[in-house]
């Protein structure tokens, strides 16, 4: 027995609806963060060192209950850096060494952080997820 055409236009037409509204999904979602190299320990006493939390609220790090920046709470699954970069760890690393760079006039201050620091300091954001 044959299906009739609007049936067969049907069983066609929806799973290249389901392939074309998955495969948007995924090309709109930035990838995940990645680690390439750091070391999260290092990166944590870093971040009392340079005082990040007196502006942020930090998971695991004492005293890091400020309330200027925002909480970086579950970084490591945020698709976004400051709202403007894709969160990886190159454009983390950019940020946290050279905030003005990437957005001038930011509230977050260029503290001179090393790139081996902000390495480490990343290293440490991506554990919270």
């Amino acid at each position: 027995m044959t299906k009739p055409p609007r049936a067969r236009w049907l069983a066609l037409l929806v799973p290249v609806a389901v392939l074309a509204v998955t495969s948007c999904a995924r090309a709109d979602r930035p990838p995940p963060p990645e680690i390439r190299a750091g070391q999260p320990d290092r990166g944590a006493a870093l971040i009392t060192q340079y005082g990040c939390g007196s502006c942020h609220t930090i998971p695991g790090i004492d005293r890091a209950d400020g309330l200027v920046g925002p909480p970086l709470t579950r970084f490591g699954a945020r698709s976004y850096i400051a709202g403007e970069l894709v969160n990886n760890a190159d454009n983390l690393q950019h940020w946290i060494a050279d905030p003005q760079a990437v957005e001038p006039g930011t509230a977050m201050p260029d503290l001179g952080v090393t790139p081996i620091d902000a390495q480490d300091i990343a290293a440490y954001l991506y554990t919270l997820d």
